[in-house]
């Protein structure tokens, strides 16, 4: 770590990865972003460097004290497993093993916060979004891919890696024919309703599709029971929703009435009954949910490594 002087003020640096881009910013909150950067994902070496880079710009007056990363997963979230800052099997080119945390901490030498994409937005949506004053959520982003995100008493949620809300099974739907896209599941629920998904069936772009097409009734079916499987294991206290396809206005107010339709009143709560308006709700902080997370990711990892 460089030497610094006394008056210079510390900041926070947040990392967002993802598969076309990665996104910098050094700041402290959505209200104070002093510098921020869009990098094009292409291999580990090249992106990773250019994120150094970034850091570690003079910046006279300015102190990076930590450092968050919010990126696809699969990732490595054990410490004691030398997975632990890497990618693992990943359907991007070229990142499978790729190792993440090592050169930022070997070149930028702070505390680093590390976790997922989906769990980063779920810690932004609970400090500044749509779960503000709670202590549990779920963060589903429904676009390229799907992907969710968990927290539990104010804590993403971690076991043996992390929550793959967009693999889970889903049932087949009206003898609904199509095999699905995703590469290791077929018709996981990311297989069979991500924007890609939608896409293929429609075989137009997700934006032409007309809002009056079938398709997006059978789309929120699909996202309602995606949606049930983790409601039920974790209870979740807000089920947030983002990513490009939630742009479509017509589809929330259809995947609450088939979430309520899925469960069939076996949860009696007034959440689900009278309110589901306020359960199921958009992002409010949308393409910048994970960015922001990963500033609490790196404001947590800062108090973990103060005496």
């Amino acid at each position: 770590m460089r030497e610094t002087s006394g008056d210079e003020r510390p900041v926070l640096g947040a990392v967002e990865g993802g598969g076309t881009k990665f996104v910098c910013m050094l700041g402290t909150s959505p209200s104070d972003v002093l510098d921020e950067v869009t990098i094009p994902t292409t291999t580990p070496v090249e992106t990773i460097g250019e994120v150094i880079a970034f850091f570690q710009r003079p910046r006279p007056g300015l102190r990076l004290t930590a450092l968050g990363v919010a990126t696809f997963g699969p990732i490595g979230l054990d410490r004691g497993q030398p997975t632990y800052g890497c990618v693992l099997k990943s359907t991007k080119e070229n990142w499978t093993g790729a190792r993440i945390l090592a050169p930022l901490s070997r070149r930028l030498g702070v505390p680093l916060g590390w976790d997922t994409d989906v769990n980063g937005a779920v810690l932004g949506e609970l400090r500044w979004g749509a779960a503000r004053g709670l202590d549990s959520a779920l963060y589903l982003t429904i676009g390229t891919g799907i992907g969710g995100g968990i927290a539990v008493n104010g804590e993403p949620l971690h076991g043996m890696m992390h929550p793959e809300v967009g693999h889970v099974p889903v049932p087949v739907l009206d003898g609904d024919p199509f095999p699905g896209i995703c590469s290791f599941h077929g018709r996981c629920l990311e297989g069979v309703a991500c924007g890609p998904a939608l896409a293929v069936r429609a075989g137009r772009p997700v934006p032409e599709i007309p809002a009056d097409d079938p398709l997006w009734d059978l789309e929120a079916r699909y996202l309602a029971y995606g949606i049930s499987a983790p409601l039920l294991v974790a209870s979740p206290k807000r089920i947030i929703l983002g990513g490009g396809v939630m742009h479509q206005q017509q589809l929330l107010p259809m995947i609450r009435r088939h979430l309520v339709e899925v469960l069939n009143g076996y949860i009696d709560l007034p959440e689900l009954r009278e309110r589901i308006d306020d359960y199921v709700v958009p992002s409010q902080l949308g393409q910048k949910a994970g960015l922001y997370g990963a500033l609490v990711l790196a404001e947590r990892a800062l108090n973990q490594a103060r005496p």
